[in-house]
């Protein structure tokens, strides 16, 4: 019988959580601009609609690794900052950049090289 994604392999429910589609670029615009209203996270992630941004930021803020601040004011003022929580996240961010920037051309190289073995062996189409 097939094992469930979490018993195969430990980290599956973390990175469920952290590199959802939006997730890390919320959580990296956070980090890096501090606290924010929506519209200015917005404008820093971009291409993130309303709607699903408001549904990620519910989802971290449910996981605690974003805060909600509301604003009793008119018109009224909400703001958004990363947890302690989500800034423990930092170092793994920093080894993923690390890694990204030493291996993301050897990983560019392999996939032209896949791709050619690829087109070769079918033929034209």
């Amino acid at each position: 019988m097939p094992k469930e994604p979490e018993q195969a392999c430990p980290i599956a429910p973390v990175v469920d959580i952290v590199f959802s589609r939006w997730t890390t670029p919320i959580l990296w615009t956070l980090h890096e601009h501090g606290r924010q209203r929506f519209v200015e996270l917005q404008r820093r992630i971009g291409a993130v609609t309303p709607k699903v941004l408001t549904q990620r930021l519910r989802q971290l803020e449910r996981d605690g690794l974003v805060c909600r601040t509301y604003h009793p004011e008119v018109p009224p003022r909400v703001e958004y900052e990363i947890s302690d929580l989500g800034r423990s996240l930092g170092p793994l961010f920093a080894t993923l950049a690390t890694w990204s920037a030493e291996n993301l051309p050897e990983v560019e190289r392999a996939r032209l090289h896949y791709d050619g073995a690829e087109a070769a062996t079918t033929g034209p189409r």
